[in-house]
């Protein structure tokens, strides 16, 4: 995973030139407050990227969202439902699969409703 200052997304297909096309799970969501509240309590210093979601959001709560849907910038994301962590978590951090178990901590999963562009520091907010 490398970290983008801007992506291009398709409605009905995802982000444009990843791996995941089409279906349900076009983009992954984590929240950056979450991510936080993790590294604190594992005490590493763990970087978002580990967690291989697509966007980092803030100001959101993505917890039980499914259906909702989500307005990043010009886009809109309709959440499908919870991403859980898997067992590789651990591969980066000792104890961020546990970490982020619990309350949606490992993000959410949603179709792209929109084309358009959107940028690190859109505006992120519930529709």
């Amino acid at each position: 995973m490398d970290a983008a200052q801007q992506a291009s997304l398709k409605g009905g297909s995802g982000i444009v030139g990843n791996a995941d096309q089409g279906g349900a799970r076009q983009v992954t969501l984590i929240e950056r407050e979450i991510w936080d509240e993790v590294s604190r309590a594992l005490r590493a210093t763990v970087e978002p990227v580990m967690r291989r979601a697509n966007l980092l959001v803030s100001g959101v709560r993505l917890a039980d969202a499914g259906g909702r849907v989500l307005r990043v910038g010009a886009c809109r994301i309709r959440i499908r439902g919870e991403t859980k962590p898997c067992e590789r978590m651990d591969e980066a951090c000792e104890g961020l699969h546990a970490a982020l178990a619990p309350r949606w901590g490992g993000g959410a999963y949603g179709e792209v409703l929109d084309d358009g562009e959107i940028t690190v520091g859109d505006v992120v907010h519930w529709e």
